[in-house]
């Protein structure tokens, strides 16, 4: 890596762990004292990082992590039936990623008993890229990547994880368990029900942060 994209892998994770929120200000002085960069460096991390859509430059007012639309949540959830549910709908029960997906199950539960809602948020990623990993894809597994990080602004703007995780914690159990089961179609059909219903609930929990009508 370059130091620049070192940087950028710095500022990534606090956005994925959720020390940097949706709308939170970028201070240049602040990172570049933080992070020990050049003013230059951190301004190319900028860039790098704008051009992901994770960051946004408001002129006169410096940089912001962005913050979704509800149309951006949308697309979100289009792409991921698109992507996820051919992907589970053709699964082996003894793919890797089946076994990546069962502990990434076993990881939520663990974390909701001792209360660790953004534990169950990352492990809810896991899951899920795992189930992109059925496809077989290298291609479709990195640009899941990318939405798996716009997906993380969606759920760091709804600032309750445990409101927002704690429904599906189990609905993932029964998706893995019907794939292990050798049922990919019914694990398919589940997982689709589940993300227009994860769709629902998210767009209805922003419009109450939003105060949208």
């Amino acid at each position: 890596m370059t130091v620049a994209e070192s940087v950028a892998a710095s500022i990534r994770e606090r956005v994925i762990s959720g020390v940097l929120v949706p709308g939170s200000h970028l201070s240049e002085s602040h990172l570049t004292e933080d992070l020990q960069v050049s003013r230059n460096t951190l301004r190319e991390v900028f860039r790098l990082l704008t051009k992901e859509g994770l960051l946004r430059y408001e002129a006169n007012r410096g940089v912001f992590v962005s913050t979704p639309s509800m149309s951006t949540i949308i697309d979100i959830y289009r792409v991921r039936r698109l992507i996820e549910c051919p992907a589970l709908r053709q699964a082996h029960p003894r793919h890797p990623a089946a076994r990546k997906m069962r502990e990434a199950v076993d990881t939520a539960h663990m974390c909701r008993e001792s209360k660790d809602w953004l534990g169950v948020g990352s492990a809810d990623i896991v899951f899920h890229a795992s189930v992109v990993e059925l496809a077989d894809s290298l291609r479709l597994s990195d640009f899941y990547r990318q939405i798996s990080l716009e997906l993380r602004l969606v759920f760091g703007l709804l600032r309750d994880p445990e409101f927002l995780h704690g429904p599906f914690i189990d609905q993932n159990r029964t998706i893995v368990t019907q794939l292990e089961e050798g049922n990919a179609a019914l694990a398919a059909e589940t997982l689709e029900a589940y993300l227009f219903q994860a769709e629902r609930f998210i767009l209805g929990a922003y419009s109450r942060v939003a105060g949208s009508p």
